[in-house]
């Protein structure tokens, strides 16, 4: 029997994992052996285990977590099924690596503080950079006792601004392409010089179509048509938003559902419109429940069926104001909406922009 079998030293010399890999994805059910010895508990594999244990290797070796080495193991022999697995978390990876690098920035200027602050400078469309800030503005935040959230962070990239606001119950980011002379850098501007910036893009109709910004770690600068604005910026740490966005891109939302945002709207401030009373971020607030009707389109659900079991198990609750502020930031008569769950975060996303999206967090039934 054995000479048919490879040991778990065998197979970890033909797999390149290690004997104490083997045994724990042994107990954590990914590869488990053919045969076990019930006297020594020794492990006992086939041959046909090998490129499955090669595999689980190589997916180890590029930190594939283990439910990700467990799918693709479970899906080897459908190619397009593992090859969005390794799509995912290359994505993941590529975007930890630009977290890393941004972060190391950081530090790098709090070691060298008399450094000559970084300066950029930029040529926007001013009604892009319009659109770019009502999409955000919604969603920065007023608790003092969190002043870094009372602001629009602007991380200039090499082709734009990605403008970015949250507090803590919902979050939305926005981007405006333009030409960009500098380094990267970002700056957190309070919100009423965002409001100030704001006013400023609508001046001047006709004259030019052209913002112009000049960001640095501790001003902005915005001039329109000639007129001008300016604000110094917080030094504050913002919150590490990307980790809620990893989890929005880590894989396809199992609803993607394209909504009328009139209609939508409509049914959520009817007089009659079903909502849910919740104590919520500290107050009591109006919770609307949506779910799916039975062609798999977006419904409002009655308070009574909200709560009660469903086969269909699709229930997602949301404050209703945060909800009708996403849909106007939206900006659109069709808006796409990401569901995933009843503890999964929903996200708003405009269906010809991908860079303009919301995520607002479920509320408990």
């Amino acid at each position: 029997m054995e000479s048919e079998l490879r040991s778990i030293g065998e197979l970890a010399r033909a797999s390149g994992l290690t004997v104490s890999a083997l045994r724990f994805y042994d107990r954590s059910g990914v590869l488990v052996p053919a045969l076990v010895d019930p006297a020594t508990g020794y492990r006992w594999y086939t041959d046909d285990q090998v490129a499955p244990a090669r595999l689980v290797a190589g997916l180890r070796r590029v930190g594939m977590p283990l439910a990700g080495i467990a799918e693709a193991l479970a899906h080897r022999h459908e190619p397009a099924v593992v090859h969005r697995l390794l799509d995912a978390h290359q994505r993941r990876l590529e975007d930890g690596l630009a977290d890393a690098r941004r972060e190391l920035s950081r530090i790098r200027a709090l070691l060298d503080p008399e450094e000559i602050p970084m300066t950029t400078r930029l040529v926007l469309d001013r009604a892009d950079l319009a659109a770019a800030v009502d999409a955000v503005r919604f969603a920065v935040g007023a608790d003092p006792e969190l002043p870094a959230l009372s602001a629009v962070l602007l991380e200039v990239e090499s082709d734009g601004v990605r403008l970015v606001a949250t507090d803590r119950h919902r979050l939305a980011v926005a981007r405006a392409v333009g030409r960009v002379d500098g380094p990267a850098v970002h700056a957190l501007l309070p919100a009423d010089a965002v409001d100030e910036l704001r006013a400023l893009l609508d001046t001047g109709a006709g004259i030019t179509p052209e913002a112009h910004l000049t960001v640095a770690p501790d001003r902005v600068e915005v001039s329109v048509a000639g007129r001008a604005t300016a604000a110094e910026a917080l030094r504050y740490d913002y919150p590490d938003y990307r980790r809620l966005l990893h989890g929005q891109v880590g894989g396809l939302p199992t609803y993607r559902i394209p909504v009328d945002v009139a209609a939508l709207r409509a049914a959520l401030t009817a007089d009659d419109a079903p909502v849910l009373f919740r104590e919520y971020a500290g107050v009591s607030a109006e919770v609307t429940v949506l779910g799916l009707d039975d062609r798999g389109g977006l419904r409002v659900v009655a308070p009574d069926e909200a709560t009660a079991d469903t086969t269909d198990g699709m229930r997602v609750g949301v404050n209703r104001e945060y909800l009708l502020d996403a849909l106007d930031a939206g900006d659109r008569g069709q808006l796409v909406l990401e569901l995933d769950g009843p503890i999964t975060p929903l996200a708003v996303r405009r269906p010809d922009d991908e860079d303009a999206f919301s995520i607002l967090m479920p509320v408990r039934l």
